[in-house]
């Protein structure tokens, strides 16, 4: 192997170690650590803790207040404790977490400078003078300009390589590096939330990663060429401050904690076990209802089955539909599906017919709303008018700050007042490669097919909708990610709205029928409609249901605003006045909760409604529908297990980072955050990149915790060697099964629905329940090999 192979598969491998800074445009839950996740969870953190300097466990006030409410059983702990052979009370332990020294949080001089070009050249459009030089690539720009950065100290360019690699090969020539791998670990992970958005543009290979290029390799041969001239020591530090004893103790309690949830949780659904032994209602719905597995929903599917006869069901936010969606009258699309998916599908809008006065009023809105928006950023930011521009609108901007702050819902009707394409278009989706050309009706139909084989649908009510969901707040960089997951953190009003179409398309129920005996009703209408979380109002894009229903909708659209008020009621818990409330908090600009999105997360439930139906899990859980008796071959299950199972479980520990350590892996506070080159937050003038949640949307306040902080456990309803041979088929669900990332337990439906629990390497513990009253003990037993 050739010194540049070296080098470049030490990048590589490097690389891997840090987690994906997704932008705030599209703000993907991910685990910062998922480079860590071929190591079992207490190795990894300990690695990543070492070169981040990070924090990988709940504090300890964290845990005394779980131990208070008795969120840990603390009898389980005790039981815990005791077989590590730590014998003392609790509180003990809890005496010595307290006295753990936080890591060192420091940015060198080094950092400081790579920050200011980082965040030069990566600028995506927000400055209105960019770094020249920029097309060039980041390591050539650099070249090219470093001479001028009076913090290098006018360094002298002419002995530095024309690329990066060469750059590289020279630096390390003049240093003796005994591992290259732990050099550039360390030198990424300096800086990991900037390295990470590196590597998202790199993966994704954005616009302007095509037009400006930049690299790990670009970032590594920048930094150390700084570093070798500045005089700084390139020896990586060996030296760690692990507490081994701490990091065991947070450890056993973390444990702890995630079993005392798993026993209530399993507890609840072995009360709700026996509904499932009961044959199928035959009684016809009103209204089904499809809403995204985000646990959002857990709450609103609870208020809309108690409003009416209705049924409701979860399935992934984005449809099944792998698609791009492109605004009506937009050249950009945004991605609305998950991130691992590719996308070879558009949706775009079309006009109905006889809306042409609609359209043109559309079109002249966005063209006069387009050059305002463009010839006040002009004024804002040219230097010639920017002072006279201040001086002359500051009577027009002092109204608008009073309004904002007084008068927020006059302020934001004059603001969004316009008239919404979707109320006279109606969805299309054409191959994304191909314009305007129509997909094939087999993919149609396997579309609407897939999503019906997933969720197990038995009947069809007169009304079936199709209930995306998206975020409305008022001046919020992370609004994209209270939006759905599962569009790329963007709303899922486009793919609803699209699968309804799909599925009242007379050729598509045709070979539905004839082909996958699937039989929709002739008086069955597909409406596409969109779950505002922020105030739970539910909108339906009603405008092509025809008047037959007419009677229903209004019915439903009655019982939807009863719904609004309970949900909101329980969510925001108030007594009254709770929809103004939510409403209020969705356009006020100082606003700093207006909704919690996925705090508190803690489990997936696959399988019937039935198990959850009469219990409130506290909006705590995704719940996908899934019926075992409908999916004999399992490929429905997998499809849950390969896809939303992962997913979920990217979220959750997105979120356990973000609480755990909020300064390395979170957002830090709102109230100091500043918007950096459009897709960034970083904490006042600068430094790292933030990459996660901030501090308000994890913590009630300061100090208090909201979301807790726990692994996800997903629980399955289906046959246990179903469940099994798809974990076999499957490699990556073993490791992260294998190295708790994640656990799962199994209603093993082939044997009395008896809950048992993945342990490594395919073995089983058996949980034994026994129903007592509306009480359940719950206990393990031994554990079992099913092969």
């Amino acid at each position: 192997m050739t010194k540049r192979e070296h080098i470049l598969l030490s990048i590589e491998a490097a690389t891997q170690c840090i987690g994906t800074t997704w932008p705030l445009y599209s703000f993907v839950a991910s685990n910062p650590l998922s480079g860590y996740e071929k190591l079992p969870f207490e190795e990894a953190v300990k690695e990543a803790g070492h070169y981040l300097k990070s924090k990988s466990y709940p504090s300890a006030s964290v845990y005394r207040t779980a131990l208070e409410k008795n969120d840990i059983d603390r009898t389980l702990l005790i039981e815990i404790l005791r077989e590590a052979e730590y014998f003392e009370a609790p509180e003990a332990y809890l005496a010595k977490m307290n006295e753990e020294t936080a890591p060192t949080q420091t940015h060198s001089k080094l950092d400081v400078i790579m920050t200011k070009w980082l965040a030069a050249f990566m600028d995506e459009g927000m400055a209105e003078w960019q770094m020249p030089y920029k097309e060039k690539g980041f390591f050539k720009a650099w070249k090219l300009l470093a001479s001028y950065d009076k913090d290098i100290g006018n360094p002298s360019l002419k002995n530095i390589p024309d690329t990066s690699i060469e750059a590289l090969e020279q630096v390390l020539s003049a240093h003796n590096i005994s591992s290259y791998n732990k050099l550039f670990t360390a030198h990424i992970s300096a800086l990991p939330g900037w390295t990470g958005y590196i590597k998202h543009r790199a993966t994704t290979n954005t616009v302007w990663q095509q037009e400006f290029p930049i690299t790990i390799e670009d970032y590594l041969a920048v930094r150390l060429t700084i570093a070798n001239h500045l005089g700084f020591s390139l020896e990586v530090d060996e030296n760690t401050n692990d507490d081994t004893s701490q990091n065991t103790l947070k450890y056993l309690w973390l444990k702890a904690w995630e079993t005392s949830f798993q026993n209530k949780l399993t507890s609840n659904l072995v009360a709700q076990s026996e509904t499932l032994n009961l044959e199928a209602n035959t009684e016809v719905p009103d209204a089904q209802m499809v809403f995204c597995i985000d646990t959002r929903s857990e709450l609103i599917r609870r208020h809309v089955e108690a409003s009416g006869n209705y049924e409701t069901f979860g399935y992934a936010g984005f449809f099944g539909i792998a698609a791009d969606y492109q605004h009506y009258q937009e050249d950009i699309s945004i991605k609305s599906c998950p991130p691992i998916v590719g996308s070879p599908y558009k949706i775009t809008e079309t006009p109905l017919e006889n809306t042409a006065t609609k359209d043109d009023t559309f079109k002249r809105n966005r063209n006069i709303a387009k050059s305002k928006t463009r010839i006040l950023k002009r004024l804002k930011n040219m230097l010639p008018s920017s002072f006279g521009f201040v001086e002359g609108s500051g009577a027009f901007y002092g109204l608008s700050l009073i309004m904002q702050s007084f008068m927020p819902k006059a302020f934001s009707k004059v603001k969004h007042d316009k008239l919404d394409y979707e109320s006279f278009c109606e969805p299309q989706i054409t191959y994304n490669n191909e314009t305007h050309k129509t997909i094939a009706l087999e993919e149609k139909v396997a579309i609407v097919k897939s999503g019906f084989d997933l969720m197990g649908w038995e009947q069809f009510a007169p009304l079936v909708l199709f209930v995306g969901h998206g975020s409305k707040t008022a001046n919020n960089p992370f609004a994209s990610s209270l939006d759905c997951g599962a569009c790329a953190a963007n709303p899922g009003r486009h793919n609803a709205r699209l699968l309804a179409a799909l599925a009242n398309e007379k050729e598509v129920r045709r070979v539905l029928a004839n082909t996958h005996n699937i039989n929709i009703p002739e008086q069955t209408v597909f409406i596409g409609a969109e779950h505002n979380t922020t105030t739970d109002e539910i909108e339906l894009f009603d405008n092509q249901v025809p008047k037959t229903h007419d009677g229903l909708i209004r019915v439903l659209k009655e019982n939807l605003l009863k719904v609004q008020e309970t949900a909101t009621t329980e969510r925001l818990g108030v007594t009254s006045g709770s929809v103004a409330l939510a409403q209020a908090k969705s356009i006020n600009w100082g606003e700093t909760r207006p909704e919690w999105g996925l705090a508190k997360n803690a489990a997936f439930i696959v399988g019937s409604r039935k198990l959850t139906a009469s219990s409130n899990l506290d909006g705590r859980c995704f719940m996908h529908s899934y019926n075992w008796k409908l999916d004999p071959k399992g490929k429905a299950l997998a499809g849950i297990m390969g896809g939303p199972m992962v997913v979920t479980q990217w979220i959750n520990n997105h979120y356990y980072f973000s609480t755990v350590d909020n300064d390395k892996f979170g957002g830090g506070s709102k109230v100091t955050h500043n918007i950096t080159g459009h897709f960034g937050v970083v904490q006042g003038n600068g430094g790292d990149l933030k990459m996660g949640l901030p501090l308000q949307s994890l913590k009630s306040s300061d100090t208090d915790m909201y979301h807790q902080p726990l692994r996800l456990t997903t629980m399955i309803h289906a046959p246990l060697e179903r469940v099994e041979a798809i974990i076999r088929a499957n490699k990556h669900l073993q490791m992260l099964l294998d190295n708790e990332w994640m656990y799962l337990k199994v209603m093993d439906s082939s044997d009395s629905n008896q809950f048992k629990t993945y342990s490594k390497n395919y073995n089983w513990i058996e949980t034994i329940t026994v129903p007592s009253n509306k009480n359940t003990e719950t206990k393990q037993s031994v554990e079992v090999s099913r092969y």
